[in-house]
């Protein structure tokens, strides 16, 4: 497995893993790209980090998307994490996450934040984020639409939290 980070010929490996999914929707695709090409450009460098997986034929097995929080002092959100469906349950995620995390104690963060939906599909997230020691400190009911949930997950990063 071999982390990198973006580069502008990911872009579509990253539509295609994107669409194979059975779990975001048309408009969470499209926001999605949005923020990869966002991060493309030199601007949105700052705003957003991207890092890709590579299994050993250097397929994508997944990629994970983070920035800092506008206007707060040293959290950072986890925006998008995806592993392709013949790379799940191989420590794909874990690898992202990990890199995630170390990246931003590089950068003094304070807190990982990561939001997902209540409903079912996003069921195994929810399982993930908890298996990496994220913990839910909010729910904002109906806030996607009615009977789905905003979860809102958090890690602290300083003071020697990550392990």
């Amino acid at each position: 497995m071999e982390l990198q980070p973006l580069i502008p010929d990911d872009r579509e490996k990253i539509s295609r893993l994107l669409l194979q999914g059975t779990v975001f929707n048309r408009g969470e695709i499209q926001v999605a790209l949005e923020v990869i090409d966002e991060a493309l450009n030199e601007a949105g460098k700052k705003d957003y980090q991207v890092f890709c997986a590579f299994d050993g034929d250097q397929n994508l097995a997944g990629f994970i998307c983070f920035g800092p929080i506008p206007m707060t002092e040293k959290c950072y959100d986890l925006y998008w994490i995806m592993v392709d469906e013949t790379s799940s349950r191989q420590g794909v995620g874990g690898r992202l996450l990990g890199l995630m995390e170390k990246f931003v104690a590089r950068e003094g963060a304070r807190r990982i934040y990561v939001e997902t939906s209540s409903t079912a599909p996003y069921q195994a997230a929810r399982a993930f984020y908890e298996k990496y020691g994220y913990q839910l400190v909010c729910s904002l009911k109906d806030f996607y639409r009615e009977g789905d949930h905003k979860m809102i997950f958090m890690k602290e990063v300083w003071h020697g939290a990550l392990g």
